[in-house]
């Protein structure tokens, strides 16, 4: 049956998203809270500097009336960058109790409180958890409004919520994966993109394919560490959340992270890349908030420090290489 989807956040994924649930026939609103990008959206359907060579479909309703863009939706896709989250979600209080749930695709961990996107949403709304999930995988908006083949999946402690989800999502060029397991979906849409920042910075050494192998592989681990610590299955980070999306962000010419990365393997200031940046890259901020929960969980995670010591504290990208490499031998796996 057809649904009314919200679709909180104009940039790429959620325009992306907008255009594939009114291809399946759901009615769609998109809400953009910035009054220029509003007016060229509403003008002309599209943002080139957000998704190039796209425009919306004619049905697809525009607003920047984030009350008025809530009050008839059934399902509303939370795809505002993370740390925003809270304060749009906080205008909306008491205006999403008649929502059969709500779909989070933002891929972060709130710094201020180290709450996961869904923790946030049911603490903030007051909505049971059975009515969150996370949509999270190797999507690239830019592939994904191509009809280029995709495969995400959807994670919610509600069988009944994810399987739904499941369905109005999937069509023959996107296809989703359910999962039980919301802590990992969560998680792994959110660490993978410190290690895409640590690849990056070897992009931007000139390193070679060998230290890219190795980043992805012991990034993994460091993913896996500190989700099983926080009551995720390790399991779950070998699939799309997990290591899909891994070494999609980590090797993509889309990847924003990536290319900060790399920028600053080059040798710019993280400041200045940010001030250049039209769009949000969820891993910078996500580097705090995971070198914090390892700390708090006492998880080693030597990747994540480093990319963490080179945003925040200063660190040359090569010291940061030569400590990595210098670190006391150990097993692989004992």
């Amino acid at each position: 049956m057809p649904k009314k989807f919200t679709i909180l956040g104009a940039g790429s994924w959620g325009m992306a998203l907008g255009n594939l649930l009114s291809g399946a026939g759901h009615a769609v609103t998109v809400w953009e809270h910035n009054e220029d990008d509003y007016k060229l959206l509403k003008s002309t359907g599209g943002n080139p500097a957000r998704l190039t060579n796209f425009r919306l479909p004619c049905d697809v309703k525009i607003t920047n009336d984030l009350i008025q863009s809530v009050q008839d939706c059934t399902i509303l896709v939370m795809a505002v960058p993370s740390q925003f989250v809270k304060s749009v979600v906080r205008k909306l209080d008491g205006q999403l109790d008649h929502l059969d749930g709500i779909v989070n695709v933002s891929k972060g961990i709130e710094t201020s409180s180290l709450r996961r996107m869904s923790v946030l949403l049911h603490e903030e709304t007051s909505l049971s958890m059975n009515k969150i999930a996370t949509l999270s995988g190797p999507s690239h908006a830019e592939e994904v409004v191509l009809g280029m083949p995709t495969t995400v999946v959807v994670g919610s402690e509600s069988k009944s919520f994810a399987e739904q989800c499941q369905d109005l999502f999937s069509n023959g060029r996107f296809r989703v994966y359910a999962s039980d397991d919301l802590v990992g979906v969560e998680l792994g849409g959110s660490l993978k993109n410190i290690i895409a920042i640590a690849t990056g910075i070897a992009d931007g050494l000139s390193l070679g394919d060998n230290t890219k192998g190795a980043l992805i592989t012991r990034g993994l681990a460091e993913m896996v560490r500190l989700g099983v610590a926080l009551g995720a299955n390790a399991e779950t980070f070998a699939g799309l959340s997990g290591i899909g999306d891994l070494v999609t962000t980590c090797s993509s010419r889309h990847s924003r992270n990536r290319m900060v990365g790399e920028r600053i393997g080059k040798g710019e200031s993280l400041d200045h890349i940010l001030s250049d940046m039209t769009m949000v890259a969820e891993g910078v901020q996500t580097t705090r908030s995971g070198f914090e929960l390892a700390g708090r969980e006492n998880v080693e995670m030597p990747i994540t420090s480093e990319v963490y010591r080179v945003l925040f504290e200063g660190k040359s990208p090569q010291g940061a290489v030569n400590d990595l490499m210098s670190r006391e031998l150990k097993a692989e796996v004992w």
